[in-house]
């Protein structure tokens, strides 16, 4: 019996040892307390033996498990040591470009402020500066106005001075260059009166005064002849004569047609040219225009003679009266038009000076 148990005993041991460590029971658990007690001294020592190797070895393999553990642990805190680390990194690198981010933002901020604050300034200088040149625009055309008025007074005056000098003054046009070689200009004149008017030619009270042409230079340039201006002693000769002068139509000088005119001044001369398109207009309409001295519009109007000194005065006189506004519509807004225009020419004029 004893040598079955011995044998059951071997076959369990050995069972023991191709088991996996973790599922190896120690010796101890193997025996019960009275085998234990039964064993004789060998048994026991090789029991011993045994027993404190398989503890050695579940120590060891227990070992090698920490081990293994600690190092995976180690391993792992290491890697999050690093991912701290570079996560730290980032983000100080990140700080460090937001804060630098921040300093230009804030640099941007502060030279935005400081160019608004400059535009500003400048803006506010620009309006003044705006201000003042409109200040002295409206100074300079309140003074080109004044300054206008005074050359037309001006020019008003010297016109005025200029007709009253010349209120006996004669122009004749067409007389040729060297004809007045002979008898000279005045001979000549009383030629053309001879010629003309026989009975003038005898009334002893009509002297001249003066004669001469006009320019005083002859340009050889100049295809028609200068004209010759004769002055008379008395206003109403010169009248006399230019009655008789329009009642006969045609001048003649040695069977040469010719003209004779009243003298009067650039001015006088413009302003009785602004009224030829209207006497015109007038004259179809059987109205009997007459341009009078020196340049005022004269003629009949419903059994009466109107006379005129300025346009704006026949305008306000036409606004009352529809016939006469019919008839005269197209050529004072002609004229007004072509006013306009000049007045465009010579405000742009004094805008370049």
């Amino acid at each position: 019996m004893p040598s079955n148990k011995h044998r059951n005993r071997g076959n369990k041991i050995n069972d023991d040892t191709m088991m996996p460590p973790n599922k190896q029971n120690t010796p101890s658990q193997e025996y019960e307390d009275d085998e234990i007690e039964e064993m004789q001294d060998t048994d026991f020592k090789k029991f011993m033996i045994r027993t404190f190797r398989s503890f050695q070895k579940q120590i060891l393999e227990l070992q090698k498990s920490l081990l293994d553990k600690i190092e995976n642990l180690s391993r792992e805190n290491e890697i999050l040591r690093k991912s701290q680390n570079e996560t730290q990194k980032l983000v100080e690198q990140e700080s460090v470009i937001v804060k630098r981010n921040q300093n230009e933002m804030k640099s941007s901020i502060d030279q935005m402020t400081n160019t608004l604050e400059s535009l500003k300034n400048r803006m506010g200088e620009a309006e003044e500066i705006i201000s003042d040149l409109e200040d002295r625009a409206q100074e300079n055309i309140q003074s080109n106005q004044r300054k206008e008025e005074e050359i037309r007074n001006l020019k008003n005056i010297v016109g005025n001075l200029q007709d009253t000098i010349k209120k006996t003054n004669i122009r004749v046009l067409g007389v040729p260059e060297g004809m007045e070689r002979e008898k000279g200009l005045e001979g000549l004149f009383s030629e053309i009166l001879a010629e003309n008017f026989p009975g003038l030619e005898k009334d002893r009270d009509i002297l001249v005064q003066e004669a001469h042409r006009t320019p005083n230079k002859h340009d050889q340039k100049r295809s028609s002849p200068r004209h010759v201006v004769i002055k008379l002693t008395t206003v109403k000769h010169k009248e006399k004569i230019l009655k008789c002068a329009r009642e006969k139509r045609q001048i003649t000088l040695r069977g040469s047609p010719i003209r004779l005119t009243a003298d009067f001044s650039s001015e006088t001369l413009q302003a009785r040219r602004e009224w030829r398109d209207i006497a015109q207009v007038l004259r179809e309409k059987n109205c009997q225009p007459r341009i009078l001295y020196p340049a005022k519009l004269s003629f009949v109007n419903e059994g009466e003679i109107k006379t005129f000194h300025s346009k704006q005065k026949l305008e306000d006189f036409v606004a009352t009266r529809p016939a006469l506004q019919k008839i005269l519509e197209d050529v004072l807004h002609s004229e007004t038009q072509k006013h306009g225009h000049q007045y465009e020419r010579r405000e742009r004029k004094n805008t370049y000076q």
